[in-house]
């Protein structure tokens, strides 16, 4: 069943919103391979994320970070295979979220995507057979911004040539969704796909 704004555009998050969370599997395989007890590995990887999201910190230089926070003196293979690792977790589609897209898409609703990731993460979002869908794609780590901040959004907003008022915001965590709010986006948390449909739905 299409769905459809006209003159406004929705703008998804990617991480656990599209995308599922990371499973208890990829998380235990990212462990595995970082040779560490896993509290020990999770403080690395939590420590230096906002910079690599932030495009400030590279992707090679994060990974062997980590391996160096941890002890180890990790190569450019090991960082290879644990950035994989990472991006399968964070990447794997959840697909009664991607049909709402598709639904939008059919009712002619404009449609981008704005995600704090690292800015490798751009090639697969915009050229997945699913990035056809999105008319703009906005990555934290090329942006050099973060959600929450406003500018981000401001700039979204801009490119999209859009009034804020006009988009509608999705995206798992509140405090990303209340700054959307702030400028006058219309926001939506997101907890699940039938939640996320009525929502989009109730615009209509």
């Amino acid at each position: 069943m299409s769905i459809s704004l006209p003159g406004r555009a929705v703008v998804f998050d990617y991480g656990e919103v599209i995308s599922f969370t990371p499973s208890a599997e990829d998380r235990a395989r990212l462990v595995a391979a970082s040779g560490a007890p896993a509290d020990a590995f999770w403080a690395a990887y939590a420590a230096d994320r906002d910079s690599l999201d932030q495009g400030v910190l590279p992707t090679t230089d994060y990974w062997i970070g980590i391996g160096a926070a941890l002890g180890f003196e990790w190569d450019i293979p090991q960082a290879q295979r644990m950035w994989s690792l990472d991006f399968r977790g964070w990447t794997s589609p959840d697909p009664e979220v991607v049909r709402v897209l598709v639904d939008l898409d059919a009712g002619g609703t404009r449609l981008a995507l704005l995600s704090n990731a690292a800015r490798d993460y751009g090639t697969a979002f915009r050229y997945s057979p699913m990035g056809e869908l999105f008319e703009q794609v906005f990555v934290s780590g090329e942006l050099l911004l973060l959600k929450p901040d406003p500018a981000i959004y401001r700039h979204a907003a801009d490119a999209l040539g859009l009034r804020p008022e006009e988009l509608v915001f999705i995206d798992n965590r509140e405090q990303n969704v209340l700054g959307a709010r702030s400028l006058g986006i219309t926001g939506h948390v997101y907890t699940d796909p039938a939640s996320l449909r009525a929502f989009l739905e109730s615009l209509a």
